[in-house]
């Protein structure tokens, strides 16, 4: 991942290069030393720099951790426990951790354990002969290098003969899924034998492809460490043998390393001849999509976005709890391998689309110089974060200080900014965002904000897609909820409130002017090109709601009294109505709401279908498409489940910060996400699997909140980040270098 803005670019000597991962107590960085060793540095969060307890942890784990020594581990090269931002270098091993390994090509073939179980045996063994616990033994601490396993992270470690002094904190560490019972019980009593029953708990999901006690919580991951037993489905024969010794609860009842070296080597196979000696990456094999619903993709539904600028030290802090809830971290640091995972995923023809004719992987930024209308971008210092919406051939952009712009999908040549701001001004004072495209028309939202960013005036156009000339435009309540575009029609609040209205896209003339409660908030949505209206009350307590299903032909509606709660519609399926009912949002959960039921709702009748969901999911904005729903946790954990059922279907672990939406590609076959660093995952929709994951655009994350969308331009993929940069991939090879169109 490339440097963030605030990073630095030198520490103790090395110089760093970019970001290997980040976690709860520190950033790992890419270095490289005045004699051109390339080495991994590993920097403490300010905030646990100050605490004394702290510093004394991590200089007692830093001696510990500069006596281990082998073949299997990354030693500790170079630290610096009492900088003012504690630091440690280790050997940098070039090669993706076994977690990206298995996350991108499935469990491990048997002739593939051997090597790594014997190697983590080994690797163990250096640990504790150096009077040390591991602590947190999981695949993100295990790198795969051309020669064998690399175990890394020794950060939340502890020596071995010292650790009743500083383990009395009360501070629970490690990763639930790997940890053994006696660390949830009684931290001050874990020996070498947790590792132990670390390493087979690792060694199973390995195999097997989850974990021995996994569960949709963290808390309930760690009350079945501790009173269930493994659930070890798919392991058989002698292994599963010497797996069930090393998962026992009673640590005096695992065994030792040397009998495990003795076991393994039993217990597993040596390779053919034809096997490779070492742990090496393979190609995934190919197996055909599932049969999908008939309807067609549903773009996400739209309108639900924010309104009004918001303080940035709040953004700012929302966006770092996003960013922080990464993993099942309990307090351990470096998590996440930070290995950028590009590839060419097999049978390129039966899945990849054709791409555009003259295409060229392209990266520019919503500054670039335009062909036409406003040549440069208007001066602003602060977040640009852009939202984009794509017709397929271009992309037309909008946001925070940013004139409404055309980019070229295919070239990336930007070929229009409009100059719709009044004369006079400043860049920090207007908000654009682009509502859609209809028939060579552009839709635009214009606010104009004063000194404490409350809403000046406000009003929705139509732009030429040709040129960005303005062809009509109308004013609109600044207290909005925004407005939408829908199949050829805008809707708006206007006036007084006390109605929505429905106009012509093609030349803004009123089609219906719908009346609604007074005070009520209405939300303009557009879902599947089809204009909705959801409005609720909740001044008095009732969360009565109301929403409106628009005809656009003539702006006739369909009401429907309180079919389901404000802000839950998903889309359309099969001609029902579908919405996703929340939960409140729980603290303990940062930005992800906690979803409980399914709603369909006859749209002609009004008549409702209650599912229960059968486990509640946890996620951000939902996506229904081909038959579907989407979520995404801020942490980059995907599920998706039926939206008839609400059975899941499949869940999948990504790299993935604060992701938008899913878009699935028409074939139906491939489900994509972006994070807002701009980092693309592609994941098979019939079964989760992830198929790649591309490396970070943005430089820096902006905080404006607004989160990525995966466009298509035919078989290539466009989209944009937080820090404005906007670049298109080919899904076939995301790996492929883009050339600068800006």
């Amino acid at each position: 991942m490339p440097l963030h803005k605030d990073d630095p670019r030198s520490l103790g000597g090395y110089r760093l290069a970019d970001r290997l991962g980040a976690g709860g107590m520190g950033i790992v960085y890419r270095g490289r030393s005045r004699s051109g060793r390339e080495v991994a540095v590993k920097v403490v969060h300010a905030q646990y720099a100050e605490d004394p307890v702290f510093r004394a942890r991590f200089r007692q784990e830093v001696e510990a951790a500069r006596r281990v020594s082998g073949a299997f581990t990354a030693p500790v090269l170079d630290a610096d426990p009492d900088a003012p931002t504690p630091w440690m270098a280790t050997q940098y091993v070039p090669g993706p951790s076994l977690a990206a390994r298995i996350r991108t090509q499935g469990a491990l073939r048997v002739t593939e354990l051997r090597p790594l179980a014997l190697g983590l045996v080994e690797a163990l063994r250096d640990i504790h002969r150096a009077g040390m616990v591991h602590r947190d033994l999981k695949p993100a601490n295990v790198l795969i290098a051309e020669d064998g396993p690399r175990v890394i992270d020794f950060g939340i470690s502890r020596a071995a003969e010292n650790h009743n002094t500083l383990t009395e904190t009360g501070q629970m560490v490690g990763t639930p899924p790997f940890m053994s019972p006696e660390q949830f019980t009684d931290a001050r009593t874990v020996g070498p034998a947790s590792d132990v029953f670390s390493l087979g708990a690792l060694l199973v999901y390995c195999v097997t492809g989850h974990g021995p006690f996994d569960a949709d919580s963290p808390y309930l991951t760690g009350y079945r460490v501790v009173h269930n037993e493994p659930v070890l489905d798919g392991v058989t024969g002698p292994l599963r043998t010497v797996l069930e010794r090393c998962l026992a609860k009673d640590p005096a009842d695992r065994p030792g390393l040397d009998d495990l070296a003795r076991e393994f080597a039993a217990a597993l196979p040596e390779p053919e001849s034809a096997e490779p000696q070492t742990m090496t990456l393979r190609l995934p094999a190919t197996s055909p999509g599932r049969a999908l619903a008939p309807d067609a993709t549903t773009p996400p539904v739209t309108g639900r976005r924010p309104r009004r600028r918001v303080s940035r030290p709040l953004l700012a802090a929302a966006a770092v709890t996003a960013l922080a809830l990464t993993g099942y971290l309990l307090l351990g640091p470096w998590n996440g391998d930070g290995q950028a995972r590009t590839g060419s995923p097999a049978s390129p023809g039966s899945r990849w689309g054709a791409l555009p004719t003259g295409w060229k992987p392209w990266q520019t930024t919503v500054s670039a110089t335009a062909e036409h209308g406003v040549a440069k971008a208007p001066g602003y210092e602060g977040d640009t974060s852009p939202a984009c919406v794509s017709d397929g051939s271009s992309v037309y952009c909008g946001g925070t200080s940013l004139l409404p712009t055309r980019v070229d999908a295919t070239t990336g040549r930007t070929l229009w900014r409009s100059g719709i701001a009044p004369a006079g001004v400043s860049a920090d004072h207007f908000i654009t965002t682009v509502l859609g495209v209809d028939d060579g028309r552009v839709l635009v939202e214009l606010q104009i904000t004063d000194d404490d960013g409350a809403g000046k005036a406000q009003s929705v156009m139509a732009l030429d897609g040709e040129d960005g000339s303005r062809l009509w435009s109308h004013a609109v309540r600044t207290d909005s909820l925004g407005s939408a575009y829908g199949d050829g029609v805008t809707l708006t609040q206007e006036g007084d409130g006390s109605t929505f209205t429905v106009r012509s896209a093609r030349d803004g003339s009123v089609r219906r002017n719908v009346p609604v409660p007074r005070g009520w908030l209405c939300s303009m949505l557009s879902a599947g090109d089809f204009p909705y209206v959801d409005c609720g009350d909740q001044s008095d307590g009732s969360h009565a709601t109301r929403f409106y299903v628009v005809r656009p032909a003539d702006g006739s509606v369909r009401t429907l009294d309180s079919p389901a709660q404000t802000a839950s519609f998903v889309g359309v399926l099969s001609g029902q109505l579908v919405f996703l009912e929340s939960d409140d949002q729980d603290v303990n959960n940062g930005p992800d709401l906690i979803y409980h039921r399914i709603v369909r709702v006859d749209p002609d009748t009004g008549r409702r279908t209650l599912v229960p969901l059968p486990e509640k999911y946890r996620g951000g904005l939902p996506t229904l498409a081909r038959g579907t729903l989407y979520l995404a946790t801020s942490s980059g954990l995907v599920t998706a489940f039926s939206p008839t059922t609400g059975a899941r279907l499949w869940s999948s672990h990504t790299a993935l910060e604060s992701p938008g939406q899913a878009s699935v590609d028409p074939k139906g076959r491939t489900v994509y996400m972006a994070g807002m660093s701009g980092r693309v995952v592609a994941l098979d929709a019939a079964r989760g699997t992830v198929l790649w994951e591309s490396g970070a655009r943005a430089e820096v994350l902006g905080n404006s909140g607004l989160l990525p969308t995966v466009w298509f331009n035919r078989g290539a993929l466009v989209l944009s980040t937080s820090d404005g940069t906007i670049f298109t991939l080919d899904p076939a090879h995301p790996e492929r270098k883009a050339v600068d169109s800006g």
